[in-house]
């Protein structure tokens, strides 16, 4: 039973007769409701209409009226009967005031509303209350009631203040709707509807404004969800999965041989090699699982409950999670614009792992992400990362090793806020987290628990001067190259020029794909044949302070077709320049006798003839107390009249002193310059000077005296196989370069686009008359059958080149240069250790020209022209004056000293008989030339005194 039926309940009904005495009863047919008085704390009261169907009005709350003589307390209710059938409206009725009395209840009727309706409500009554015991009339009133056509109105009663007891009655009147359909009076069109809220326009016009905007409200939300859904749709169908096979290294530019495939270097903040997931052992597969995603196998690409926790964190304030699987970690590291940290990248994120998911299988994804994920030290992929920390290639990782590798992956370098999990910065987290990858890998099932390591491995710390990504390698001096190149292309600026970007961080950052002459085959038989640690190389098993430096350049174009200048472009370059610590250029190596190929062709080309005599005897010149010799040879085999085809081919030394004296030391300097020498050093002070930009008057012979002639003053091994290349050119000069092509690729099509302004730009240049070109080839070809390093059926030029270390005995610098039509290449052997600059083999014997250069040069250039044409060298014309020499002419042979015994009847003197048929006269050398050369097994080169050539006894660097 409810409370409104209930005599007891505080919220007892009571039932009001009707104007007439007929007995009232509510609108549901409840009878009279028994309510004893004053004991009901409360009271509803429930009006009769005045006629049948007219509306009911209950008024709830109370209003308390005290009885005589008793506290006040109660509530008082108020019926409104509509008149004569009308709609009843809403009643409103005031506050009384009632004087001390006790509890009890109070009718009040209301006057009947005109049958019409008052457009403005009911006016208002006011009703007697017997007084209280304290003497005070209370007094109720009841406010305005709205007769209108609302369905049904509403009373309140005021608050009513009992004498002596404080109190609040509300009052709610209900009334029931009048009869007379949509146009009568209470219809929507009559005239009662106007009466609800006309006395307040302002609320009206408020509930107007809050319903239009709630309805606003409601249009924008639906349209911001259709309009998500939408996105997120139109994102899922959109978005393009790039095959990982198709995305580049992020922002990192590679190098290439002239054949664009064979790599050089890769140069980026990113040292990665590919690998394929059967080069990954399993159990390093699992230990990254572990480690970052145990789910990985059984989800679809995405951890929808872990996003959903990451979100909340996120909204809720907490620390910012991703909750990204191992799909969505490489779809971020793979795709560049999925880089920021924000929610519109997550969906596209989670989208993506989902496609990847649905195209590729589980160990596809991981061979990927391996493949791309950061492992810190610079390393990025599992095959640079098992090289950085345990110096092994990923297939041969051990468990614990893979685990010490994927534990590294949640933050590999540090933070403000962590250190990291590198075991050289922080080994106690880094084993923590080891034993975590360990674990997860036992508790999934990959790892037997009897198997399981319980010794953390021991990882090497990090190399000093980093792992020289990009440049630790054999070819990685090339990109040296590469970098000059493009400043002169105006790409960079290694000079801080303003608005241009350094060249290191543009060849790492600008996504180059670059072209370079470097030819593969060429190149690898040179590093097999030049490395001095590599097994079967010339310099292998020999003492380890023995370097070699080759270059290799194509005389018709100036191509650099091979280039070792040592075993890391981040290390000293032996072929090229360098920067030292004090910020001076540094490199170049005395070439001996080498150098004589520039000093002869300077001599013809001032009108001496080859076959001009000079004076081989050794001296020492005015003002010097050094004696200029021949290697300890003497005068050689012939003296003071040896010609200059003779003293080139047995490298005498003073012959070449006394041309340089004669021509003058500037025109062998310049000689050197128009072949294609840009520097030369000085050696006491070692100085560096740029013959490009200095004309050879100014410093020679105030710099570079007559000792230039026969090698004494440093030159790059580069500068001199290209001179060597213009000679093999017939005279014609063309700057060495490593560049041919530079293209960046064009992200809307994806097509690589030729860099414009960039490329090799041939200039070919005359710079030596091709008949003096052509007769130091003719006198050079001689050479290198007499030295050992005649070419496999080949006609080749070449000259050895020794030079000693200053005030010893023993050799410091050795060289073999040469050419033919298709090559020039230029070789020197030295010292990697500059407290030990003289050079030895293992048998204690000075290593001169014709030895280990000798050797080098050969193999690598039998090796390089195979399958090349053969070239048809030149032969020597003399052209020029051969009076020009300072040498005497050699002595008639002496006559014999009797006839010779011919035997009986003379039958065996030969044809012709007596003196004039032998042929003294007439067969042999040419007159002044050479005379029976002898061909040593290790001929000494030429070492005068205080040579100098000491390498840099300060570390150098390169040039940044």
């Amino acid at each position: 039973m409810n409370s409104y039926g209930d005599s007891s309940s505080p919220r007892g009904r009571a039932q009001i007769p009707g104007q007439h005495g007929d007995p009232g009863g509510d609108a549901r047919g409840g009878g009279w409701s028994a309510a004893q008085e004053g004991t009901a704390p409360a009271g509803r009261a429930s009006v009769a209409p005045r006629a049948a169907g007219a509306g009911r009005a209950s008024v709830g709350g109370s209003a308390s009226v005290p009885q005589r003589g008793a506290p006040a307390s109660g509530s008082a209710s108020a019926a409104v009967p509509p008149r004569g059938g009308s709609a009843a409206g809403s009643a409103s009725v005031g506050s009384a005031s009632v004087g001390r009395a006790g509890p009890g209840r109070a009718s009040v009727p209301v006057s009947p509303a005109p049958a019409a309706g008052r457009a403005a409500g009911a006016g208002r009554a006011s009703v007697p209350v017997p007084p209280a015991a304290s003497g005070s009339a209370g007094r109720a009133t009841v406010g305005t009631a709205a007769v209108g056509a609302a369905p049904a109105g509403r009373a309140s009663v005021g608050s009513a203040a009992v004498g002596g007891v404080s109190g609040r009655a509300t009052a709610r009147a209900s009334v029931s709707p009048a009869p007379g359909g949509p146009g009568g009076p209470g219809g929507p069109t009559g005239p009662g509807r106007r009466a609800r809220g006309a006395g307040d326009p302002a609320g009206a016009a408020r509930a107007k404004k809050r319903k239009r905007m709630n309805l606003l409200i409601a249009s924008f939300a639906v349209f911001i969800m259709l309009a998500g859904l939408g996105v997120v749709g139109f994102t899922y169908y959109s978005t393009n999965v790039v095959l990982p096979e198709e995305v580049p290294l992020p922002l990192s530019t590679s190098v290439y041989a002239s054949d664009g495939k064979t790599l050089v270097a890769r140069l980026g903040n990113e040292n990665r090699t590919f690998v394929t997931i059967d080069q990954i052992p399993e159990h390093v597969q699992h230990a990254v699982a572990a480690a970052e995603d145990r789910n990985f196998y059984k989800h679809s690409g995405v951890d929808y409950k872990g996003i959903a926790r990451a979100a909340w964190n996120n909204v809720s304030g907490g620390d910012k999670q991703g909750a990204s699987t191992i799909t969505q970690q490489y779809a971020r590291n793979a795709i560049e614009n999925l880089k920021d940290d924000t929610y519109a990248r997550k969906v596209k994120e989670a989208i993506f792992a989902s496609k990847l998911n649905e195209k590729y299988t589980k160990p596809q994804i991981m061979q990927h992400y391996l493949n791309v994920i950061y492992f810190g030290r610079g390393a990025y992929g599992i095959e640079a990362a098992a090289q950085t920390y345990f110096r092994k290639p990923a297939i041969k990782l051990t468990v614990a090793e893979g685990a010490v590798l994927a534990s590294l992956i949640k933050q590999p370098v540090p933070s403000t806020t962590h250190k990291g999990y590198d075991p050289a910065v922080n080994p106690v987290q880094a084993k923590e987290r080891w034993e975590y990858v360990i674990g997860g890998m036992v508790e999934e099932g990959w790892l037997n628990a009897a198997e399981r390591p319980t010794a953390y491995p021991e990882v090497p710390a990090p190399a000093k001067n980093g792992n020289g990504f990009g440049v630790a390698s054999p070819r990685g001096n090339v990109v040296n190259y590469v970098r000059q190149e493009m400043e002169k292309w105006g790409l960079c600026s290694d000079s801080g020029a303003p608005g241009k970007p350094t060249c290191v961080d543009e060849l790492r950052t600008g996504g180059y794909k670059i072209t370079t002459t470097i030819n593969a085959k060429m190149q690898t038989a040179l590093e097999k044949a030049a490395q001095p640690d590599r097994k079967g190389s010339v310099l292998y098993g020999q003492p380890k302070n023995l370097m070699a430096a080759v270059v290799s350049i194509e005389p018709k174009s100036g191509k650099v077709l091979a280039y070792y200048g040592g075993d890391s472009g981040a290390d000293f370059d032996y072929a090229g320049k360098n920067v030292d610590s004090n910020g001076d250029i540094v490199g170049g190596h005395p070439p001996g006798s080498s150098f004589k190929v520039y000093t002869l062709a300077a001599a013809i080309d001032a009108g001496i003839s080859v076959k001009s005599l000079w004076d081989a005897t050794p001296f020492k010149p005015k003002g010097s107390d050094t004696e200029i010799g021949n290697a300890n040879r003497g005068a050689g085999v012939c003296g003071k009249s040896c010609t200059l085809h003779e003293s080139t081919v047995r490298s005498y030394n003073v012959p070449f002193y006394w041309v340089t004296d004669k021509i003058g030391a500037a025109k062998v300097v310049d000689m050197a310059k128009r072949a294609g020498v840009t520097t030369m050093w000085t050696v006491d002070p070692r100085q560096e000077y740029d013959l490009v930009k200095t004309p050879a008057e100014k410093i020679a012979p105030s710099k570079f005296d007559n000792w230039t002639g026969f090698g004494k003053y440093p030159v790059t091994v580069l500068d001199h196989a290209n001179g060597l290349a213009t000679l093999a050119n017939d005279g014609k000069y063309n700057k060495a370069y490593f560049v041919s092509k530079v293209e960046k690729q064009n992200k809307a099509t994806g097509k690589w686009m030729k860099v414009p302004g960039t490329g090799a730009k041939l200039n070919p240049q005359q710079r030596i008359k091709k008949e003096v070109a052509e007769e130091v080839t003719a006198v050079l070809k001689e050479i290198p059958e007499k030295n050992n390093a005649g070419l496999d059926g080949r006609d080749a030029a070449g000259k050895t080149g020794t030079w000693e270390h200053a005030g010893t005995p023993r050799n410091a610098h050795a060289w073999m240069v040469g050419y033919d039509d298709n090559l020039a290449t230029a070789v020197w052997v030295g010292s990697r250790d500059s407290r030990k600059p003289t050079i030895v083999d293992k048998n204690k014997k000075d290593i001169g020209g014709s030895g280990f250069p000798a050797e080098l040069w050969k193999r690598y250039m039998d090796d390089a022209l195979k399958g090349e044409k053969k070239s048809e060298l030149p032969n020597v014309t003399g052209i020029g004056d051969d009076k020009a020499g300072n040498g005497e002419e050699p002595p008639p042979p002496p006559p014999p000293s009797g006839p010779p015994n011919c035997g009986p009847l003379e039958l065996f003197c030969p044809p012709g008989g007596g003196n004039n048929g032998g042929g003294n006269n007439g067969g042999g050398n040419p007159p002044g030339g050479p005379t029976a050369p002898t061909n040593p097994t290790n001929p000494t080169e030429p070492r005068p005194g205080g040579g100098g050539g000491l390498l840099p006894t300060s570390t150098p660097r390169i040039r940044d």
